[in-house]
């Protein structure tokens, strides 16, 4: 429209304004007149109106007011205050509003599903690892073996436990182990150094001869080296290497993992390998003083954590070659280092493939789903039994959904942790204590820490231990990242998955062979662990 219509338009609507109001006048005028008959109705209709709303606003009010007072009484109910950084505590204090002081705390588990905390029912088993006095007692010796422990610190104690065994085996004299300085670590520490020497022969006195070094009438004796074929039965050592002992005097065995098959063995050798693995290889007590340390201050004031077995490191994920949510150059860098070591048979690797078949370790996110979808609030302490996680993201993720992140580094001093400064297997030990006294013990990579863990709480009587179902749940996650299932359906369906996989007894499984069976020291039942209503 042009300037000039809108003032001609403007100049309409002035004039018609103009007679509008001529039109009030006359009206008004008219009006006067009847004006007096028509007030009383309408006086009488607008104070109804007023009373009606005056009501109104007076119930609102009242609304309001109860309604704040209970919106403050649920705020100081779950008021949380942290009275010292020093101090690691989620307990929740509760303030009295009339003493104006907080006169009653509560955990943080009377907000909480309790069965997330639940132990599962093992009343009907106990531990059964004492020998018969016709089961014990030390022969003649019939050499010495000296034996080379491979691997990280729970390959290298699960070999010993097997070592001890073979000693009893063949009825030799079992020389104080040497440990493995190679391995992907190069830790230094000696066995001394991790483990505590004189509790080591005190406890196995009656079962084996344990000497620290060789006796003098057999030093300058060459030792004949062998490494013993993996997953042997009792009867390979007692033919084989008891004859290759008897001539030679000193054996060295240059590997111990995974030398003793699991079952098909007797009862009494069973209980041995226990006694060796959970009495008799007890850590230092620098390592041990620290654990109890690092549990305390976890548990402050009685709260409850989860150990959590995050295998999400950077030799774990080259080894295994799963490179799930990496960049492409964090993928490169792990197949770099694949092939870098030569005694990793596999070199070319197919991650995707493995993640789906559920044989790779779960991402941070990954786990950070699976604690919220099982039920665990977001105040749960998480102590992580691990070193650095691997990636650009590092912990982030789990820590996005979880705050309460811990572990070794942020949870000891400086000066704490000084003297295990390049000492790897001696840190792993001390992760061991934490994650065997947590109240639930989550793994994420079925390895050599998770086997043993798993299997000594077993040991102390099933303690709740949480074994994902991965296979099916990165299928799961899967579609519910593509937009393909519902959150709801997503999480009914996890929760449905991982009700009955809490460490719960049952017998050790049997495989088509020793290689594919479950591990005797990720469960010892049968073998240490009795049913009450045996003999």
């Amino acid at each position: 429209m042009t300037r000039r219509r809108v003032f001609e338009s403007t100049e309409a609507q002035d004039g018609y304004q103009f007679d509008m109001m001529k039109n009030n006048v006359f009206f008004r005028r008219k009006v006067r007149h009847y004006f007096p008959k028509l007030l009383w109705p309408g006086r009488w209709l607008y104070g109804s109106l007023m009373i009606v709303a005056f009501l109104f606003f007076l119930a609102k009010f009242a609304m309001l007011s109860t309604f704040h007072e209970f919106h403050m009484s649920r705020e100081n109910d779950f008021r949380t205050t942290v009275e010292d950084e020093s101090k690691i505590t989620n307990n929740i204090l509760v303030e009295a509003q009339e003493e104006g002081s907080f006169t009653q705390l509560l955990p943080p588990e009377r907000f909480q599903n309790p069965d997330i905390w639940m132990q599962p029912d093992s009343a009907k088993y106990h531990k059964c690892v004492n020998q018969s006095p016709k089961e014990g007692g030390i022969g003649a010796t019939n050499g010495y073996i000296l034996v080379h422990a491979n691997g990280g610190l729970n390959q290298m104690k699960t070999g010993i436990s097997d070592m001890v065994a073979v000693a009893k085996i063949l009825n030799a004299t079992l020389v104080l182990p040497s440990l493995d300085h190679r391995s992907f670590w190069t830790d230094p520490s000696d066995f001394k150094d991790i483990f505590n020497v004189e509790n080591f022969i005190e406890v196995l006195k009656d079962d084996i001869n344990i000497v620290r070094t060789l006796p003098q009438e057999v030093a300058k004796v060459k030792p004949y080296t062998k490494a013993p074929v993996s997953w042997s039965k009792p009867r390979y050592y007692r033919g084989e290497i008891l004859n290759l002992l008897k001539k030679h005097k000193v054996i060295k065995f240059t590997h111990t993992d995974s030398r003793l098959t699991n079952n098909g063995v007797a009862s009494s050798i069973q209980k041995l390998r226990c006694h060796a693995m959970y009495d008799a290889l007890r850590f230092t007590t620098k390592i041990e003083d620290l654990a109890k340390k690092l549990i305390n201050r976890l548990r402050n004031n009685s709260n409850r954590y989860i150990a959590l077995h995050l295998r999400y490191e950077k030799d774990m994920l080259a080894f295994t070659g799963c490179d799930h949510n990496l960049s492409e150059v964090e993928a490169e860098e792990l197949r770099q280092l694949r092939y870098g070591v030569t005694h990793w048979k596999e070199k070319e690797i197919d991650g995707k493939e493995r993640r789906l078949q559920g044989v790779c370790p779960m991402t941070p996110r990954e786990v950070a789903v699976l604690l919220e979808t099982i039920g665990y609030p977001s105040d749960t302490k998480i102590y992580i039994v691990a070193g650095k996680i691997y990636g650009q993201n590092g912990i982030g993720p789990l820590e996005d959904k979880f705050p309460n992140v811990f572990s070794h580094s942020n949870l000891a001093t400086d000066e704490e942790l000084e003297p295990f400064k390049h000492r790897q297997n001696q840190l792993a030990a001390l992760d061991y204590i934490v994650a065997l006294e947590s109240d639930v013990f989550v793994y994420t990579y079925d390895g050599n820490m998770a086997k043993a863990v798993q299997g000594h709480r077993r040991f102390q009587g099933f303690l709740k231990t949480i074994n994902p179902d991965k296979q099916r749940f990165v299928t799961l996650i899967d579609k519910l990242d593509k937009g393909l299932i519902s959150w709801e359906s997503f999480s009914s369906k996890v929760r449905v998955l991982h009700e009955d996989r809490i460490g719960s007894p049952y017998p050790r499984l049997a495989g088509i062979s020793s290689r594919q069976e479950e591990s005797f020291y990720a469960n010892p039942f049968p073998g240490c662990i009795c049913e009450k209503s045996e003999q």
